[in-house]
């Protein structure tokens, strides 16, 4: 079942259209083009051996697919958020753990130092996140803190003349082993609570005291390197603080909304890359002497895959472009703060819809560890896990919801 020796482009019936700029249609094309040539081909490497291509990494900065949303003048592609959602989501459609290791780099790291950065450190630190030569990440989450990860953080800073010093763990950090820069996220004054936390830009591999615990082995997006982190008197330079002492929780809150509309974009991807092979195992199977598509039962599934995938694509789309109109600033509160969460519990619940009955479309072969299939199916749980739970998505729409009428 080597199903990097063929890969068929994703055609009309399928691919997702939307009212786009002749400029963003272009784009969608292109990471399309760019992903299924370069990327698709180490899908199944990646998957069976936890692998993880960093040539393949570095050669995005080279093709302007990093830093897509930082001006040029730091090396970054100047475009918008809904740009780099179609980035994300032709990413998507032919390695969704490249795309995600991507996304933790380009969005989670790269799109919110730019944002909160002071100019020296734009100029220190963005071209090389945006070239290739440095791979970033986001340290927040720890062992015992999943849903309240600001309220249950335990890593502290303190700070000695020019220096903080570093102490605690983070867990489940995508990108984690192999990052160069860690967007970390420390108490600074613990008597604030979730006010008293900073952001700091952490250099794993020149700051002593930070290293990495362990690489962890995960059921999907395999290859998508995710790892434990320890700082012990990790220091860390005054100047590489990010925005002011006791303001990480700001930085945080403003880059959590637009992580998820872009997330929703992962969702996507996937759910067009497992109806296309849904509807090419359809054509070609046969039983009763009849492809299986001639059957009115599968023909059924087909159908509400495709139009939930559809609906999908406008909801993303529209919150994508929302999150542009808002501006750097919004988020963490409001209508934009109930639009990302509802846009990621939707895309991901229905993602698991569509990825479900593609398996079932494909039956027994569905169930093998090496179809690309199976693999689609072993990922799509963590979308409904990861930026916030599903769970915590529907009490941010409610409690949004709730205040906007009181």
């Amino acid at each position: 079942m080597d199903d990097t020796a063929t890969a068929p482009r994703p055609d009309s019936a399928v691919a997702t259209q939307f009212e786009l700029s002749a400029d963003q249609r272009a784009v969608l094309e292109a990471a399309d083009h760019y992903a299924r040539e370069e990327l698709y081909p180490l899908a199944k490497r990646m998957d069976e051996e936890e692998w993880w291509p960093a040539d393949a990494f570095a050669a995005l900065g080279a093709q302007g697919y990093l830093g897509i949303t930082v001006p040029a003048a730091y090396g970054g592609g100047g475009l918008d958020l809904l740009s780099a959602g179609l980035v994300t989501q032709a990413f998507s459609r032919w390695n969704h753990a490249f795309a995600l290791s991507w996304l933790a780099h380009d969005n989670l790291c790269t799109h919110n130092l730019y944002r909160h950065a002071s100019e020296s450190q734009r100029r220190r630190y963005l071209p090389g996140l945006c070239n290739g030569k440095l791979l970033g990440a986001l340290a927040l989450t720890e062992p015992g803190a999943g849903s309240d990860a600001i309220g249950s953080m335990r890593t502290s800073a303190r700070r000695e003349g020019d220096h903080y010093l570093l102490n605690g763990t983070k867990l489940f950090i995508t990108n984690g082993p192999v990052a160069d820069i860690l967007l970390t996220y420390a108490k600074t004054a613990s008597e604030l609570g979730t006010h008293g936390v900073s952001a700091f830009i952490v250099e794993r591999k020149n700051f002593p005291g930070v290293s990495v615990a362990q690489k962890l082995n995960k059921m999907g997006f395999r290859g998508s390197q995710t790892g434990e982190l320890v700082f012990r008197d990790c220091r860390v330079p005054v100047e590489n603080r990010l925005g002011s002492e006791n303001g990480g929780l700001r930085v945080l809150m403003t880059g959590l909304d637009v992580e998820r509309a872009t997330i929703a974009a992962v969702c996507l991807g996937v759910a067009e890359r497992a109806l296309q092979l849904a509807l090419e195992h359809a054509k070609t199977r046969r039983q009763f002497g009849r492809p299986i598509a001639d059957f009115e039962m599968i023909q059924a599934k087909l159908a509400d895959m495709y139009v939930w995938t559809e609906t999908m694509c406008l909801m993303i789309y529209r919150v994508l472009s929302a999150c542009d109109a808002a501006g750097s600033e919004a988020g963490g509160r409001g209508i934009i703060h109930a639009q990302t969460a509802a846009s990621v519990l939707y895309a991901a619940e229905t993602m698991a819809r569509v990825v479900s009955e593609a398996v079932q479309i494909h039956g027994g072969s569905g169930y093998i560890w090496e179809s690309e299939i199976n693999r689609l199916y072993r990922a799509i749980k963590l979308l409904e896990i990861g930026a916030g739970t599903s769970e915590i998505r529907r009490l941010i729409i409610a409690r949004e919801l709730l205040m906007a009428l009181g």
